[in-house]
């Protein structure tokens, strides 16, 4: 990894913006903090019917607060690095982020007051942000020297974003003036279906062909095959937001068609699994990045299973609190622990080519392998593997001590993972400094 890492720099490629990845990503961690810590406060308040304006709240901090953010600062990283993609931060790109911050802000504390129509100008802000970065991203990747069904993959899931923010738009006026057809949750399904597939699970899939090869290491699966979980995906995508916002018995169909897009993207992960590259010598053992990403992927599996449940029996208490928990393993236990098997791996080579930069390409910093704390990593992993089955068993039993036993250990989770990844950074600046001084 780090003679590619070394490849890169030296082809020309430019070295990943720091500013603007590092104000995303931290506002993420500080987004999914305070989810953690207002579910922990008020367990009672989780626990039960999801759909409330507090639980809407907590649940926009997740998706648009830590997924979104995180990918958006992510793609500063990955852009250059695995997807031969320029991605130099312009002066729009901050405007765009701070519109997403206020509008994020305004969202929330609007939801928590109650306070549509403050909710929907807000939600305006972050849609305008948002669409900014997912349309300079969608026109990077078009550029790019990547494989085009990695392209399909990014650019469909940017699309999606689109028609899902579109949506969650709509739904936000309505909440203040009401004008939209049809039933109030089905709509609310289908605008949380389309983001949470559409556009994260897809970026998560079109980015993981070329950045999970990186992190196995593995080689890296090509042909035409690797087309067919973006195609099957995207059907069953938007087969399904069509259905739910009619409430059509199509919506079982066109979620089993979203399950064997997945088990395709999951039959090139196993293809990868077979196929290892070379270990990177100093990489330690076991790897937290791997750990993370199969306890996201457990996660899936229960979400999915769930799911299909979900859509086949007949309405009930029990399939409302099923419900609860499949959101919960959907957003939290698959997505939002997807982000952090990814940050784990991609902070770490960032500080090493930021503060290889700094020494003019000519000093190669130690491995990024030893910029984690061991540590704190077991405490991370550990949170997580205790947080996410006591959240979902807390909802599904509309249990409020199960839910403070899940929202604690996610947030003793993310904020150990918070420092241990500002210690990353902070090794790199603390380079920074050295290579300034010294010359």
């Amino acid at each position: 990894m780090l003679r590619t890492m070394r490849q890169s720099t030296a082809s020309g490629i430019r070295t990943p913006a720091r500013l603007l990845p590092l104000l995303y990503l931290g506002t993420a961690h500080i987004s999914l903090l305070l989810a953690c810590l207002l579910a922990g406060l008020w367990p009672y308040a989780v626990a039960g019917f999801f759909y409330h304006s507090w639980m809407v709240a907590l649940v926009h901090l997740v998706t648009i607060g830590w997924i979104t953010f995180s990918i958006l600062g992510a793609i500063y990283i990955v852009g250059p690095l695995a997807l031969r993609m320029e991605m130099a931060p312009r002066r729009m790109d901050g405007l765009a982020y701070a519109l997403g911050v206020l509008g994020l802000a305004g969202m929330i504390g609007h939801f928590w007051i109650e306070e549509y129509g403050g909710m929907a100008w807000s939600a305006g802000m972050v849609v305008i942000g948002v669409s900014f970065m997912t349309a300079r991203i969608a026109g990077g990747v078009g550029r790019a020297s990547v494989q085009p069904s990695v392209k399909l993959h990014i650019l469909l899931s940017c699309v999606n974003f689109w028609i899902a923010a579109s949506m969650g738009l709509l739904i936000a006026v309505d909440k203040a003036a009401p004008f939209l057809p049809g039933y109030l949750l089905a709509n609310v399904f289908a605008h949380a279906h389309l983001a949470a597939l559409g556009w994260a699970t897809l970026m998560v899939m079109g980015v993981g062909y070329r950045l999970l090869p990186m992190i196995l290491p593995a080689k890296m699966p090509l042909g035409r095959s690797t087309y067919a979980s973006a195609v099957v995906f995207e059907i069953g995508v938007l087969g399904l937001f069509a259905s739910l916002l009619v409430q059509s018995r199509w919506a079982i169909a066109f979620a089993i068609v979203i399950v064997a897009g997945l088990a395709l993207f999951a039959s090139h992960v196993i293809w990868m699994l077979r196929h290892p590259a070379p270990t990177p010598a100093g990489m330690p053992r076991p790897d937290f990045a791997v750990l993370h990403a199969a306890g996201a992927g457990a996660s899936l599996l229960a979400a999915a299973a769930i799911g299909l449940l979900i859509l086949t029996a007949a309405p009930s208490t029990r399939i409302l609190q099923a419900a609860a928990a499949y959101g919960m393993l959907g957003l939290v236990g698959f997505l939002a622990q997807m982000v952090v098997a990814m940050e784990t791996r991609l902070l770490p080579m960032a500080a090493w080519l930021w503060s290889y930069a700094n020494s003019g390409d000519e000093v190669p910093p130690p491995s990024p392998h030893l910029m984690r704390d061991r540590v704190l990593q077991s405490i991370v992993f550990a949170g997580w593997t205790v947080g996410v089955p006591a959240l979902a068993g807390g909802l599904f039993l509309e249990s409020g001590g199960l839910v403070a036993v899940g929202a604690w250990s996610l947030f003793a989770a993310v904020a150990v993972g918070t420092l241990d990844s500002g210690f990353v950074v902070g090794s790199a600046l603390r380079d920074s400094r050295r290579l300034t001084t010294t010359t």
